[in-house]
């Protein structure tokens, strides 16, 4: 088998679907001869855990190296699992954190992992790094030790850096110093791994060195093997069960959809009363308030966070999906991995997303019923249609092709092909 060390802060058994890329391409490396050591975080303080992933985890047999630092999750270990702040006190806090830390919070964990990777080195060969960010201070680590152990880098961008859609640069000297270290981490790197064209094409426009060879696009996906035994829970009435699965925080945000489906109370209540809206992850405080204000409460069921099999559980239970990603800044690179486990559902989606890479994964589904992410309008006109296609049992089918590419399996033959490929080349 080749090696391949992997270094991503985000691992099982924390939850949440920016941990799942990296774990599922780790999961199924040595299917396709390619055996992972991980390095990652130890005991942390996180918005949520999932025992269901770290079972996963284990029977995989992967194996893995924790280390533990003086970053904010970390440092809130004896806390397990904890509640969202309020979205203006978790902006407040991420500002300061970004003024302060370059590039991130996330630093002293890195200098900890670093040491970790160069005691393994010293005593094993590997052929590939791999490294996953965000964290960015990851991928200036990796590329260090790219740079002394001679190993080929590999780094996989499930968002931008510079261009990040959430990056907040209190001076010009804070946005220079960013683009410095992605640039120099980005000269050490043998190949650019991202989840969609727009994160290619605004790479290769900020640094003129990439070519269109170097970066690779390797979409989000799903994991065919998650679905395979879970049953539909038994429905006890006829009503329409629209779900939406994730957290609310920044740009995402329910607000117009709640507001869409109150309007739709006012014009059409007979159609209304046969929808339920669930909610499954982190409603939060703000907006749960939100819906008492609107008077929703008799429609939305709330679920709190679920570990991974039971949230699927609720999806495949459904009858449409509901996803949004707000207007803002970079934003069409946006390419959340819930979206592509809706997909691996194959239940239609109402998707209020901007123009740019969802919305373009949404038109090629072709299950999918496409708005502006802030127009209650085109959201109330896209909960009407999909109501009265559920009454008639017409509700459209995905393109099977399209899912299919999506297969968690598949995405990793196609990651570790590349790893050999520049094997060979080199």
């Amino acid at each position: 088998m080749f090696k391949v060390l992997v270094i991503s802060y985000y691992f099982p058994p924390m939850g949440l679907s920016g941990v799942q890329r990296i774990f599922k391409f780790v999961r199924y490396m040595k299917k396709y001869n390619w055996e992972p050591t991980v390095i990652t975080t130890g005991e942390t303080g996180y918005f949520a855990h999932d025992n269901s992933l770290m079972k996963e985890c284990e029977a995989a047999e992967i194996r893995i190296l924790r280390t533990e630092a003086m970053d904010p999750y970390s440092l809130m270990a004896s806390y397990k699992t904890v509640n969202m702040p309020r979205e203006w006190i978790r902006k407040m806090l991420s500002r300061i954190s970004k003024t302060i830390f370059i590039p991130d919070n996330k630093i002293f964990w890195a200098s900890k992992a670093y040491k970790a990777a160069k005691d393994l080195l010293e005593k094993e060969n590997f052929d590939i790094i791999f490294v996953s960010i965000p964290p960015f201070s990851t991928f200036r680590m990796a590329s260090k030790l790219s740079k002394e152990y001679d190993i080929s880098l590999f780094v996989d961008y499930r968002d931008l850096w510079t261009s990040n859609q959430f990056a907040f640069n209190l001076t010009p000297f804070h946005s220079w110093i960013h683009k410095r270290m992605e640039y120099k981490a980005l000269k050490v790197a043998d190949k650019v791994i991202t989840i969609n064209r727009k994160i290619k094409e605004k790479l290769i426009n900020t640094f003129n060195f990439l070519t269109f060879e170097d970066v690779i696009i390797l979409p989000q996906g799903y994991d065919q093997e998650d679905f395979q035994d879970i049953k539909p829970e038994l429905k006890l009435n006829n009503k329409l069960r629209l779900t939406f699965a994730g957290i609310f925080y920044d740009m995402f945000t329910p607000k117009y959809f709640l507001r869409a489906f109150k309007e739709l109370t006012r014009e059409r209540p007979d159609a209304a009363e046969n929808i339920e809206l669930h909610f499954i992850g982190h409603l939060r405080k703000e907006n749960q308030k939100y819906i008492k204000k609107l008077g929703l409460q008799s429609y939305v069921k709330d679920f709190g966070y679920l570990d991974h099999s039971e949230t699927l559980k609720k999806i495949i239970s459904s009858d449409v999906l509901w996803m949004m990603i707000g207007k803002g800044p970079n934003a069409d690179s946006i390419s959340t991995g819930k979206l592509y486990e809706y997909f691996g559902s194959r239940k239609p989606v109402i998707a209020s997303v901007p123009e740019g890479a969802a919305k373009m994964a949404a038109q090629e589904y072709g299950a999918a019923f496409i708005t502006e992410p802030d127009n209650i309008t085109q959201i109330k006109e896209a909960i009407l249609t999909v109501h009265n296609l559920y009454r008639s049992n017409c509700l459209p089918k995905p393109n099977e092709e399209f899912v299919e590419r999506h297969r968690r399996d598949f995405l990793t033959e196609q990651l570790t092909k590349h790893f050999q490929f520049y094997l060979k080349e080199v």
